[in-house]
């Protein structure tokens, strides 16, 4: 006898984001206004969604705009969002409105990373802190941030709290697999976690009960450099590349930091 082997591409990726969100489906139901049992009946392949439902229990998930194309595709319907290149006309002002982000930060170092957490433009303060890194090939295009921090040839060895800033940025990027379900981020983050990592306590000593975000802290020369840093993000993006683009801004965290990065830029300036 044969069988037919039925596929339910969209049930199972549905069933996938739902379960990787945690929720059971009378929750989704609750939150997308719509009865358990069709919820069921479209994980199983039961019911077609139409368009709008398949956009509105995305939205309910959280899911990123790449992986609702991929969903719509699944349901056979066309992807609603485009993906342009940051070289695409259409996108200049956005990495006008970028870059000017980024050098209106100066003198403190800001940067731009995609979804990968690769560099795709940074201010004239990063400079300084790259000059020393052992590795070029860590700063060849395209430069990827988290390699070029924990790398042993990298950053890393000039980082005072590595074990304490390793931990906060593979914690960070587990969060973003979690949310996006990328396999190149997986693969990236299992580079870092082989990377070693407990490196040396900090030797500029900070309150943590009293601290508001786990500090980088920076050798450079003689001195002990300290950071906090924001994550700045398009806030209604409708390109899927421009919704994964990310700043990353860095601020003194003690007076001394603030000081010295001013003076930095003051040498540097052109006279």
């Amino acid at each position: 006898m044969n069988t037919t082997l039925k596929t339910n591409p969209f049930g199972d990726l549905l069933k996938e984001w739902r379960q990787r969100r945690r929720l059971s489906q009378l929750d989704l139901a609750l939150d997308a206004e719509i009865s358990q049992r069709h919820l069921s009946f479209v994980e199983s392949g039961r019911a077609k969604p139409s368009r709008e439902m398949v956009l509105k229990l995305a939205e309910h998930m959280a899911v990123p705009l790449r992986q609702q194309n991929r969903l719509l595709l699944a349901a056979g319907f066309a992807p609603s969002y485009e993906e342009r290149g940051l070289d695409h006309p259409s996108m200049k002002p956005a990495m006008s409105a970028v870059q000017a982000v980024l050098n209106g930060h100066e003198p403190y170092p800001a940067i731009a990373v995609d979804r990968q957490w690769n560099m795709v433009a940074a201010n004239g303060s990063i400079g300084p802190f790259l000059a020393d890194v052992e590795d070029a090939s860590l700063l060849e295009a395209p430069v990827n941030v988290l390699r070029l921090a924990l790398h042993p040839k990298g950053l890393a060895p000039r980082i005072v709290n590595l074990g304490e800033w390793r931990t906060h940025l593979i914690e960070r990027l587990r969060m973003q697999i979690e949310a996006s379900a990328d396999p190149a981020l997986q693969a990236l983050e299992q580079e870092l976690s082989g990377y070693p990592g407990k490196g040396a306590q900090s030797a500029k000593p900070y309150d943590a009960p009293a601290s508001v975000a786990v500090p980088l802290q920076l050798r450079m020369g003689e001195r002990i450099l300290s950071f906090i840093s924001t994550i700045t993000i398009f806030g209604t993006p409708l390109d899927i590349t421009l919704s994964e683009l990310a700043i990353e801004s860095f601020f003194p965290a003690d007076a001394e930091t603030g000081e010295f990065l001013r003076s930095l830029a003051a040498q540097n300036a052109p006279r």
